[in-house]
């Protein structure tokens, strides 16, 4: 918690310095940032943090990706003639998730175009996903487990 009060003020202290603010120059600032701690504040908690905001970053990254490849996909479906659906509901079953990773996993999925998370049983063992393209269950199940509940454990612990 005090590497992330530092690199909040680092960045604060960028904007004034620079004196433009901005969000954007608040990120700028917090880029900054970065080197400045890893070379300032070497040991396990600022590791721990930088290696946090990565992986924050990269499940950015990763659900920007898969939002764009949702979003193409529905859009082409939409405006071609003909339709390319396979819809279903298929379970997927979940490795010892807390209920906030349940949460957020659920959420993520919901957001995507072409899926919505519908229901979780009752042991919290088994997530339901209606899906509006499934080409293959297995596959399918796979981008989940390996996408979304992967990257949500990583974040969330």
């Amino acid at each position: 918690m005090r590497v992330l009060l530092i690199h909040i003020l680092l960045g604060l202290a960028w904007m004034a310095l620079s004196g433009h603010f901005s969000a954007a120059n608040f990120a700028v600032g917090l880029a900054l940032a970065f080197p400045i701690l890893w070379l300032t504040q070497r040991g396990k908690a600022t590791f721990s943090y930088l290696t946090k905001i990565r992986q924050v970053a990269g499940f950015a990254a990763f659900f920007l990706w898969e939002l764009l490849k949702a979003n193409l996909r529905v859009a082409h479906d939409v405006l071609t003639p003909r339709h390319h659906m396979r819809p279903g509901v298929i379970a997927v079953p979940l490795d010892q998730a807390t209920d906030l990773e349940i949460l957020v996993l659920t959420t993520f999925i919901t957001l995507t175009p072409g899926t919505l998370s519908l229901d979780v049983s009752s042991d919290r063992r088994t997530l339901y996903i209606h899906a509006m393209y499934i080409d293959d269950m297995t596959q399918f199940r796979e981008s989940i487990k390996q996408g979304y509940e992967k990257r949500v454990r990583e974040v969330l612990r």
